[in-house]
């Protein structure tokens, strides 16, 4: 088992490189990203959809497509509206949260889980297409006789991805850097030489999109002519997701983090409403049309370096295969927001606690690996189908658009007497509203029978699903909340001792006594419960009691030196508590604080080293006990004590779970004043031997 563990080891080493430590004072700085490199990981996911969002609104608009000039005027200006309104969330929750955070505090905790549910979804799908539409354009540059291999590809880049985000966050975003260089300059280069190109033909361009609005209103009234047009605008909405993206990553960003996240904005705004109106422009100007296995952005290109020669081919091929590659990237996204939205859930009891906890690479590894197996099933359950999943993209994103700019609404009109500049706040937030609101009523009616509805059923059972843990967790935390009851039994005996003047003499370590090891969570009913149950079964057999508590190190406390602080000064207080009470009545008592991110593998060190210095330590843990074990309850609970069980008892090294039922909790705490006093009687039967 030694020798498996150890090439374990080496072999995660090897893969998602050496642990950090936390006592690095440059972790942060090392971790966090500048507006640039923000721009890079964060930024993909909105400037790649140039690949598939301009596309599917200039196909919506059919025989249409002169019109195809207000649908690009009116992308552009939403990509501004949503990004001005973001960066207003970004300065009234600094510490980000994003779409979740603001429903669930300006709102109701109830639409901040329906916001999260909707943007976990979405992120999903933002790793699917993503990574389909790369393989599109990939094979668009290829013979025919290669398409079959494009979902052998596609499901090769997920797992590659879910290898570098595991790695780290800054490590995954400076791998991509290059290839986000080159798919900016050559795209940018590629509009800005199509429109001048085309200069004398801007004329007639107006003029044919003149033609196109009289005979359409002709035909289908001006109501018809805004239906058109609305309906394009709205099928493109792809292009508007991951821009909320910045305001969910504030914990990865470097300080000032408020200033850096705005910046990151304004680059994505001006980058996206670039390429997305350029590229709807190229299409008009060079008259593409839809070709069988080639995208738009194919066409175009191709069509505008048509008299280029070899060099033509050549730049085309090299666009082609850094747009392939990028929108490989653009899955980035999702892979930095969904576990940290996960986690923000998981803090709030909606999901397992699980899904907060870091890596020794400081990552979200749950939600990682989570988020990478579920766009997985999802790529090869639709084939990787690109236009299939445009259809369930972006109804989601937009859920959580219109329930943020819904919130911030009201957050502007509750404090408009202490904002002097609330009435602009409002309007910005208040435009934005109606535009998403606007674009998801839209998507709903257009996408709903096309395959809409899946995208609705799905976030509706990740709702229920949510619902119903964060019933479990609040039903099964109220029984043990009675638990508690026990720290003010203590705390009244430490009083009553206090008053009446009586004192014990500080204990010695007894080396000829057994050493209870107690494993604790916090100065709590629970921890108390354990050690009380070890003085009423061992009585006087045990003079020695050791408690080790870990500091989790999760996606809430990881976000900067503070942070840790005030964590490691938690667990201290907490030991103390423990410590204090068990020397006030006679026994030799030492806390173990321990700080990490895998608290069973810091905890398992820690105890193999007590072992060692003291060879008759008994280690003990609290295990809560329901009346009907499931798998939800081994998911939600005690997955800590089994996993330091299993392991303290391969190193030979004796572990004791103690039970807490929860049905019997009330019988527990009606005896803590007896299960106190048996304490003390412990120690007057053992007092000659101290």
């Amino acid at each position: 088992m030694g020798k498996a563990t150890e090439m374990y080891r080496r072999v995660r080493t090897l893969v998602i490189g050496r642990a950090r430590s936390v006592s690095d004072p440059e972790l942060f700085s090392k971790m966090s990203l500048v507006a640039l490199l923000a721009w890079v990981g964060l930024g993909s996911d909105g400037l790649t959809s140039s690949a598939y969002g301009p596309e599917e609104a200039f196909l919506a608009l059919g025989v249409h497509i002169p019109l195809g000039i207000f649908v690009a005027a009116a992308t552009a200006i939403t990509i501004f509206v949503i990004a001005a309104s973001y960066s207003q969330i970004i300065e009234v929750f600094p510490s980000g949260g994003g779409g979740y955070l603001v429903a669930s505090k300006l709102l109701t905790p109830t639409l901040g889980m329906a916001s999260g549910c909707a943007l976990l979804v979405d992120y999903v799908l933002t790793i699917s297409l993503s990574i389909a539409s790369g393989t599109d354009a990939l094979f668009s540059s290829l013979p025919a006789r290669f398409q079959g291999a494009k979902l052998v590809v596609a499901a090769v880049g997920v797992l590659l991805l879910i290898l570098l985000n595991l790695r780290g966050v800054r490590e995954s975003v400076m791998t991509l850097t290059p290839i986000f260089v080159l798919f900016l300059i050559s795209h940018i280069a590629i509009i800005i030489y199509a429109v001048v190109v085309k200069i004398p033909d801007l004329g007639g361009l107006v003029s044919s999109t003149r033609t196109e609005v009289r005979q359409t209103t002709a035909a289908v009234g001006t109501f018809g002519l805004l239906f058109l047009i609305m309906r394009a605008y709205s099928m493109g909405a792809g292009t508007f997701t991951g821009i909320e993206a910045v305001s969910n990553a504030m914990p990865i960003l470097r300080e000032p983090k408020v200033h850096t996240a705005k910046r990151t904005m304004r680059y994505m705004a001006v980058s996206l409403a670039f390429l997305a109106a350029g590229l709807m422009v190229g299409y008009l100007l060079f008259d593409v049309r839809h070709e069988v296995g080639r995208t738009l952005n194919a066409t175009l290109f191709a069509r505008i370096t048509a008299g280029w020669g070899p060099a033509g081919t050549a730049f085309v091929t090299i666009t082609l295969l850094s747009e392939a590659i990028f929108l490989f990237a653009a899955a980035q996204t999702g892979f930095l927001s969904a576990p940290r939205v996960l986690s923000y859930m998981s803090m709030d009891r909606w999901f397992p606690q699980q899904f907060s906890l870091l890596s020794e690479r400081f990552v979200i590894k749950n939600g990682i690996v989570l988020t990478g197996v579920a766009a997985l099933v999802l790529l090869l359950a639709t084939h990787g189908s690109v236009q299939f999943m445009v259809v369930l993209y972006s109804i989601n994103v937009f859920i959580t658009f219109s329930l943020s700019q819904l919130g911030m609404v009201r957050h502007w009109w509750k404090t408009r007497a202490s904002e002097p500049r609330w009435l602009r706040k409002i309007g910005v937030n208040g435009i934005g509203l109606m535009l998403t609101v606007f674009i998801l009523i839209s998507m709903v009616v257009i996408k709903f029978r096309e395959g809409g509805w899946i995208t609705i059923f799905v976030t509706g059972s990740l709702m229920l699903v949510a619902t119903f843990i964060k019933r479990f967790y609040g039903g099964t935390q109220r029984q043990l909340a009675h638990l508690d009851t026990l720290v003010e039994v203590v705390n009244a005996s430490a009083q009553e001792n206090h008053k009446s003047g009586a004192r014990r003499h500080a204990a010695r370590y007894n080396s000829h006594s057994r050493t209870a090891v107690i494993l604790v969570s916090g100065y709590n009913g629970m921890g108390l419960h354990t050690l009380f149950n070890v003085v009423r079964l061992f009585g006087k057999g045990v003079r020695n009691f050791f408690f080790i508590q870990a500091g989790i190190i999760d996606a809430e406390r990881f976000k900067g030196p503070d942070e840790l602080n005030r964590l490691n000064d938690h667990v201290t207080r907490s030991l103390d508590h423990y410590v204090g009470y068990v020397r006030s009545q006679g026994f030799y008592a030492r806390g173990f604080p321990v700080i990490g991110t895998d608290v069973v593998e810091e905890i398992c060190f820690l105890a193999e080293k007590i072992f060692t210095q003291y060879p008759n330590s008994i280690f003990f843990g609290g295990r809560i006990v329901f009346k009907e074990e499931t798998i939800l309850t081994r998911v939600l609970y005690n997955h800590v004590t089994f996993a330091v069980q299993s392991r303290l008892h391969q190193l030979g090294i004796p572990f004791i779970i103690v039970p807490v039922p929860v049905s019997g909790v009330d019988a527990a705490v009606s005896q803590g004043g007896k299960l106190s006093r048996a304490a003390q009687l412990s120690h007057d039967a053992a007092a000659p031997s101290s």
